[in-house]
């Protein structure tokens, strides 16, 4: 299936890795011109079609600015996918959780993601039209514990932005949607200081044993594994492509399974 994005230009928030990565790839392969916004771009340099920036998003100025160098490059601007984001596991639950911890949180997770998007939707007006896709989380609907508090709500918020920006914008050629992965094969869950190893240090388990019991905890995946990030990616092209045109103010879950409930 052609998803008609060819020579469509996408910029792509926190792509140096994981998701971010595999999304980046994904629309360089699809023939996009790829802007693609991470602190360390290592990662990126080199790749075909992909334009790799360093750039801080956490700070204010750092989202627009990535936008702004992805039209002097190119002229313009299709496509905007806000993956940037961070969790940090809270095991001291909400009372263990200070107001400093909530503000990094939404922050990079929703604050990254509005300024963004105010930049790109300032660009594609002037186009006629574009596409805006959100990597959110199932933790923004689905909270079995408070390890990721402040992770959720600032998940919710942009899933809830999401929808407001998608009935402003409808009329005006542009589409907003999310996607919200469950657990995905990433240094999230899998890596240096993610979540199993985190709660391998606080149980005394080993970090596969800690992450089947996470995954136990919170009700199994149904497909008994996780999500690769390219099946994310897969994902997130397709909501950006003219395929998808009638879509927009939706979310999208990919999460093995997870949810148990409509």
């Amino acid at each position: 299936m052609d998803l008609e994005l060819n020579e469509k230009v996408v910029v792509v928030t926190g792509a140096s890795k994981g998701i971010g990565l595999a999304i980046a790839r994904a629309f360089a392969r699809e023939g996009a011109k790829v802007v693609a916004g991470a602190r360390n771009t290592g990662s990126l340099d080199g790749l075909p079609g992909i334009v790799a920036v360093p750039v801080d998003l956490s700070l204010p100025e750092a989202p627009a600015a990535l936008v702004a160098r992805a039209v002097d490059l190119h002229g313009r601007l299709d496509v905007l996918v806000n993956n940037v984001g961070g969790v940090r596991l809270r095991l001291g639950g909400f009372l263990g959780t200070n107001d400093d911890e909530f503000a990094w949180s939404m922050n990079i997770n929703f604050f990254a993601a509005l300024r963004a998007t105010r930049a790109a939707v300032t660009q594609m007006l002037t186009n006629g039209g574009g596409n805006v896709v959100n990597v959110g989380s199932v933790n923004a609907f689905f909270q079995p514990d408070a390890g990721t508090i402040d992770y959720g709500a600032a998940k919710a918020a942009l899933l809830n932005l999401n929808k407001s920006l998608a009935q402003e914008l409808g009329p005006k050629g542009i589409r907003v949607n999310t996607v919200s992965p469950g657990p995905v094969a990433t240094d999230l869950w899998l890596g240096e200081n993610g979540v199993s190893q985190t709660v391998a240090k606080a149980t005394g388990l080993t970090p596969d044993a800690a992450r089947d019991k996470v995954i136990a905890s919170i009700g199994g995946l149904a497909t008994g594994r996780f999500t690769t990030p390219e099946e994310v990616a897969d994902l997130v092209c397709m909501l950006a492509s003219a395929r998808a045109g009638n879509i927009t103010g939706s979310n999208f879950v990919i999460d093995g399974g997870l949810l148990k409930t409509l």
